[in-house]
């Protein structure tokens, strides 16, 4: 929790026990017990996954960050004018750093009241709460930390609100999730409340298997580190330079899917979960997916939880859209 003397106008609420253990004990033991084994790309996010991650979207290869940023460094002044949003709740906020445009469209057009972001980690929400109070004075902050598919019950009452879910996030989610997810946010939304959705769009193979298959190897060393925060939370033996990643594009289901393939058979205990798992040489783990839309495929889907779709812009190549909806 925020120090309230220190920061005044700032509120941090968090509501993981065990700061999330129990929350990852339990995903760990249903994921790695399925026929596919598989790991939550949320948990991706320890503070070396997001100093990786960072450099990922340094790479020449990896246009989705570029292409979003540049679409709301063109649209933020159209989208907060169109919304008529006076606080922005950031689903998956990590520093900010996605939001920086939206939050000084609104502070330019005098309408930034307040930013609730939402994230799992506590200590990014916190460093982004007071440089954010400090850059904008008058600014209020209420951070919540927790999984906005489960804690969004928590935010506190507001109105005029803008809910951001960008970077491609919505594409990390299975369809079943992605429905679940639109239908909750459309119960959530006011009459004047919007979403605003960041989604890569659907394009030639080699580019999309490029961008995840980096030459520096940047996105390998993110996506084997999945593995480290499972050893030191859990107390987990996996020996993470025994696996390889591989990301390849499965055209059927329009969606790029990361994997850690076992070098050789590995035998793991994972005390915190109270699990052991074999893998055998070869045996693929899915760590992450990531859908590739259509306009008319996000349009259907958006349709189906009761939103419709007032906007979507893209970059000047078409590769990547930022999409606003409202209560259908």
């Amino acid at each position: 929790m925020v120090d309230a003397l220190a920061a005044p106008r700032v509120r941090i609420d968090s509501f993981l026990e065990d700061g999330g253990l129990d929350s990852l004990a339990a995903d760990v033991r249903e994921g790695l017990s399925r026929p596919l084994k598989e790991l939550p790309p949320k948990y991706f996010y320890d503070e070396r996954g997001s100093e990786l991650f960072d450099r990922i979207t340094e790479q020449p290869e990896y246009y989705p960050t570029r292409c979003e940023r540049a679409i709301l460094n063109r649209y933020a002044p159209t989208i907060i004018d169109f919304s008529e949003a006076r606080e922005l709740v950031e689903l998956g906020s990590g520093s900010a750093s996605k939001t920086r445009a939206l939050l000084y469209a609104m502070a330019g057009a005098g309408v930034l009241d307040r930013y609730l972001p939402v994230d799992v980690s506590t200590a990014p929400v916190e460093r982004s709460a007071l440089e954010l109070t400090e850059l904008y004075p008058g600014l209020q902050v209420h951070g919540l930390v927790g999984d906005f598919e489960r804690h969004l019950v928590h935010l506190p009452p507001g109105e005029h609100r803008l809910f951001a879910l960008l970077g491609g996030t919505l594409g990390n989610l299975h369809p079943h999730e992605r429905a679940r997810f639109l239908a909750a946010m459309r119960a959530r939304l006011g009459p004047g409340d919007r979403l605003l959705l960041g989604t890569d769009l659907r394009k030639a193979p080699a580019m999309l298997e490029a961008a995840y298959n980096d030459a520096a190897g940047m996105t390998a060393e993110f996506n084997r580190n999945v593995l480290r925060v499972v050893n030191e939370s859990l107390d987990a033996d996996f020996d993470v330079e025994a696996f390889e990643h591989r990301a390849f594009f499965d055209a059927e289901a329009s969606r790029i899917e990361m994997r850690l393939r076992a070098r050789g058979r590995q035998e793991v205990r994972i005390p915190g979960a109270d699990l052991d798992v074999s893998f055998e040489d070869g045996e693929e783990m899915r760590t992450e997916i990531s859908t590739k839309f259509t306009r008319e495929r996000l349009s259907a889907e958006m349709d189906a939880a009761g939103l419709a779709l007032d906007a979507l812009f893209t970059d000047e190549d078409d590769l990547f859209a930022v999409s606003l909806a409202r209560p259908a």
